[in-house]
């Protein structure tokens, strides 16, 4: 096959940039990560490794982890909830470091009975502190089709996007004295699990163990990220998510899904917080 100059450059670029340290995946489930629990109740449904389940009945739930650690990223995948009555039930998909005081960046969505909504929990752990959560209301049944969820974790800021528009942004605050996540490497996870005493109106919708198992969908997992080894996490700022921001459009984007779709933010909650808010939120 006889190739022009462009496609010769093209070919050139996407060799130097496979060099460079970022690691760029393109999603699959068979090489990328590891059901860590739930004994058979994740499964990857298909030859490509495209698309992965994770069920829970009354013995367990389950889950999956990356097989490696980054030290800053963007992840992001589409997921189908659990539908019907899935009060008492939680469905993720998070960073997390090891450790007694580890970082976290969380999507979290909350079951509910048939007929309600579920709500989307926000949040952002550092040396195990977190207490900054917002929650939502998404403008979309997320049992009918799949979605995108997607985190973008940089040393400014962590964007948090669902179908590609911001909901959430987290900066970097450290001249405040508020705590970042930039130095333990994180894994990716996901989990379905059962969480009754809390996830459903502070608890009052418990579990309906007659509709289980309880299924939700995960397909076209994708990071974009700095791979941590050896100690150590090289990442050149040429990658669009390590410098990304929210811009003027994305802005405006935001502002309508938290002015219409946020159920909670702790930066309002003044019975919380009834010395004053965190100084993030100032």
């Amino acid at each position: 096959m006889k190739l022009s100059c462009g496609t010769r450059f093209t070919f050139l670029v996407l060799f130097l940039f496979a060099a460079q340290s970022v690691a760029v995946y393109a999603g699959s489930f068979h090489k990328d990560v590891q059901i860590h629990w739930g004994d058979g109740r994740g499964k990857v449904r298909d030859r490509d490794g495209k698309l992965l389940s994770l069920s829970l009945d009354k013995s367990s739930g389950s889950g999956f982890q990356s097989h490696q650690e980054f030290l800053y990223g963007k992840a992001e995948v589409q997921m189908k909830l659990v539908p019907g009555n899935s009060a008492g039930t939680v469905t993720t998909f998070y960073l997390k470091s090891p450790g007694t005081t580890w970082d976290e960046i969380d999507f979290e969505f909350l079951g509910n009975i048939s007929g309600h909504p579920y709500t989307l929990h926000t949040n952002v752990y550092t040396r195990g502190s977190g207490d900054k959560e917002q929650q939502f209301h998404l403008w979309f049944d997320p049992t009918k089709n799949f979605h995108t969820y997607c985190i973008t974790w940089n040393p400014q800021r962590i964007i948090f996007t669902v179908d590609g528009i911001p909901i959430r942004e987290f900066k970097n605050s450290e001249s405040m004295g508020v705590p970042f996540p930039k130095n333990q490497p994180m894994r990716l996870y996901a989990s379905l699990w059962e969480a009754e005493h809390w996830a459903t109106r502070g608890g009052l919708e418990k579990t309906d163990w007659s509709k289980a198992p309880f299924t939700a969908f995960y397909r076209n997992y994708n990071v974009e990220g700095c791979v941590w080894a050896n100690g150590k996490s090289s990442c050149p700022a040429n990658a669009p998510w390590f410098t990304q921001k929210v811009d003027p459009e994305g802005e405006k984007k935001m502002k309508w899904a938290q002015s219409k779709y946020m159920v909670y933010n702790y930066c309002s909650d003044k019975r919380r917080f009834p010395q004053g808010v965190p100084a993030v939120c100032t």
